[in-house]
């Protein structure tokens, strides 16, 4: 775990709908058991986080188990369960004992036959301060997420907590600018990506380190055009016939990286956001001031065959 000052850990706000500051704590954590042992570890994780001052927790996505999406198995639903369920409700009371915000990746059985990926934010009540469901769903190789998760229905959005206005985007949305930047423009102050990353094998030695560069540098570009923090929560270590890449991080609104795990090992970030800087760097670079909101038509097309 990062070290931090404990006298800079704003661990007992009281509700305001602009702190100053909030910090942020990412969890890098393995997967390769039982479903109630991984939500027992989690569940661990959030509490030393929060007894090392964090205000904000991010676990990876899916956390609960092994990444379920490398085969088309009609089994793998049986792990999915409704909101609130066993899981969401151990992770509601966690936020509410410790006295944080919880950003969390579950497996949601929305109806019989209907599932999402979904993301729950825990108030630092216990109460849920929103759900955001996972928008772009990958088909690829040992990624066969369009056989189990519904695209999401609720848009691109951001949450009033305790300790600040919180958007979420999972993982395969990181690629996209169009869901930081509405997530943004809905207010968000952070935005945190639950991530189920990796490298395929026979692809590493040749690809990888530009795979993983891509990938942050992605997620950089987007807070440096919206103006936002940016948190990404990834998983580690091989499951299956992946190795997930980890490298969990923290950026600033300009893209620097305050802070990123290592690549093979669990690990919890605690970063310390300064949310008043949001309209320092916003006004020396005034991206969203500049947008042409009138020339953007060509976006709601597919592709501009003309």
């Amino acid at each position: 775990m990062s070290p931090m000052n404990p006298a800079n850990r704003p661990n007992d706000r009281t509700v305001d709908s602009s702190p100053a500051s909030a910090v942020v704590a990412v969890v890098q954590m393995t997967a390769r058991e039982a479903k109630d042992k991984n939500v027992v570890k989690a569940l661990q994780r959030i509490g030393e986080a929060a007894t090392a001052g964090a205000n904000i927790v991010c676990l990876q996505e899916l956390f609960a188990g092994p990444y379920p999406c490398q085969s088309e198995d009609h089994a793998q639903f049986d792990q999915a369960e409704p909101i609130p369920g066993p899981t969401s409700q151990a992770l509601a009371k966690a936020a509410a004992e410790h006295g944080v915000v919880i950003v969390s990746s579950l497996f949601e059985r929305r109806a019989p036959g209907l599932y999402h990926n979904t993301a729950v934010i825990f108030d630092a009540d216990g109460s849920i301060a929103g759900i955001y469901r996972k928008m772009h769903i990958p088909d690829d190789p040992l990624y066969y997420e369009k056989f189990y998760f519904t695209p999401g229905d609720l848009g691109f959005r951001a949450f009033d907590t305790r300790f600040g206005r919180l958007g979420v985007c999972v993982c395969w949305d990181q690629w996209y600018p169009e869901a930081a930047r509405l997530t943004a423009l809905s207010g968000a102050q952070v935005i945190f990506y639950p991530t189920a990353i990796g490298w395929l094998p026979d692809e590493k030695a040749e690809y990888g380190e530009s795979q993983h560069s891509a990938w942050e540098t992605m997620m950089r570009s987007h807070a440096i055009a919206n103006g936002v923090f940016v948190a990404a929560a990834n998983r580690t270590g091989p499951e299956g016939q992946l190795e997930f890449w980890g490298a969990s991080f923290v950026a600033d609104p300009n893209g620097n990286v305050l802070a990123r795990a290592s690549h093979d090992k669990e690990d919890t970030l605690l970063v310390e956001c300064q949310l008043d800087k949001i309209d320092v760097v916003r006004t020396h670079w005034p991206f969203l001031r500049d947008r042409r909101i009138d020339a953007y038509d060509g976006l709601l097309k597919r592709y501009l065959d003309d």
